[in-house]
């Protein structure tokens, strides 16, 4: 099975040169900033902040099931298709190295950063029927569209020869899009953000690499000859440098302490405020990439983590959901009801106290059966534990009176 069904004719070659110029732009992304650092794919991600909320977003997509889904004609019943062919492409093993969760994160990571994810669609069969995914970086596809508006996406090989693929062979993962063709690159858009974090980050490495301020200053009268210098250098360093003692001084010594200066605390404040712009640009909230609020208690830091799943990874969901349904299935397979489904439940794996409260509200209502809840729970069903419970207060007073004894 070949990765790019054509034939070398319609490959063209670039030069070495061009090649890499081809990459740098491609894999370039924000460009330069105000702040005199050139913003790109690579320094971007060494931004810590920018590294946490790029993965926040991908984990939270990769960890909860994905899964082929069908829905009964009537509506009435969503079951997972497990015999459907992409079942186990999208819920396992996607490809021969790959897991479900790795090429989900992988592309969730482009798709935020670069506002585009891809993945070529390899099909085997007369049905043709979906084999594998195999993940493309964005930086080496270009997008043109041709006059009878038919997208075509240019792939460029580790070679450097280029293919053309058809719509149908690729699973275009966009970001928010102006154009609706592809996806804006959040650092070309947060890259004065992004560009400010960087330069305030060196900034400090350098003040550190060159020696960080001195607590103090020993003041003396008169000036010191070379000898003198360095005598006292090596005593104040030899008696008072490790001690915890007080110091003692002679010839009309002082000892001038000195503290954090206004432009000190300024600059510790602009670290904190480009956590906070950068965040606004990921649509992520700051507790979420690890900055701290001291004014948060418990109950708020779990409002908190709701929105993310609310407003941050919900939105996610639906781009993956609805990508997928429109890309790699049929209109033959969304006719007979399948869909895709990632399923948020599993954002409560491993809290149990959550998980709990959740099902049993359900089960109390009767919104889900005993045996659902232990599915949920990868327990085996118990029989007769498939009736749902019905609530005390919404059972009819001739459930009640079976003589109907009812005025």
């Amino acid at each position: 099975m070949k990765l790019w069904p054509f034939s070398k004719k319609s490959a063209t070659p670039y030069s070495a040169q061009t090649l890499s110029a081809l990459m740098a732009a491609a894999f370039g992304g924000g460009g330069s900033t105000k702040s005199g650092l050139t913003v790109t794919q690579e320094t971007a991600l060494q931004v810590s902040v920018v590294m946490a909320c790029v993965r926040v977003i991908a984990e939270g997509v990769a960890q909860v099931p994905f899964r082929v889904m069908k829905e009964s004609p009537d509506g009435v019943t969503r079951l997972p298709a497990k015999d459907h062919p992409l079942y186990d492409v999208l819920h396992r093993k996607p490809n021969r190295w790959q897991t479900s969760f790795g090429l989900r994160e992988t592309m969730t990571m482009h798709a935020v950063l670069m506002g585009n994810a891809y993945a070529f669609i390899s099909r085997v069969g007369r049905d043709e029927r979906i084999k594998e995914l195999i993940v493309i970086p964005p930086g080496r596809v270009r997008i043109e569209l041709n006059t009878n508006g038919d997208i075509a996406y240019v792939v460029t090989g580790k070679d450097g020869t280029q293919r053309a693929l058809k719509e149908s062979d690729i699973w275009h993962l966009r970001g928010p899009s102006w154009d609706g063709q592809v996806g804006m690159q959040i650092i070309n858009y947060a890259r004065e953000a992004i560009g400010l974090a960087m330069a305030s980050e060196e900034t400090q490495a350098n003040l550190h690499a060159k020696g960080v301020k001195t607590s103090g200053v020993y003041s003396i009268d008169g000036a010191l000859s070379k000898d003198q210098y360095e005598s006292l250098k090596n005593w104040i360093k030899k008696e008072f440098v490790d001690s915890t003692g007080p110091m003692i001084l002679d010839r009309n010594a002082k000892w001038l302490p000195t503290s954090m200066t206004g432009v000190d605390a300024q600059h510790l404040e602009t670290r904190k405020h480009q956590v906070e712009e950068i965040c606004r640009s990921f649509r992520v909230m700051p507790i979420m990439a690890g900055q701290s609020d001291k004014a948060a208690t418990y109950a708020s830091a779990e409002q908190m983590f709701i929105a993310h799943l609310v407003h941050t990874l919900t939105p996610w969901y639906e781009r993956v959901e609805q990508s997928a349904d429109c890309q790699l299935l049929t209109d033959k397979d969304r006719d007979e009801g399948y869909y895709t489904f990632l399923d948020p439940v599993g954002m409560l794996r491993g809290a149990l106290k959550d998980t709990a409260e959740y099902l049993y509200k359900l089960i109390s209502i009767g919104a889900m059966t005993r045996n659902e809840g232990r599915k949920h729970l990868d327990l085996n069903p118990i029989e007769g534990l498939d009736e749902p419970l019905t609530p005390l207060n919404m059972i009819t007073s001739a459930e009640n009176d079976p003589q109907g004894a009812v005025v």
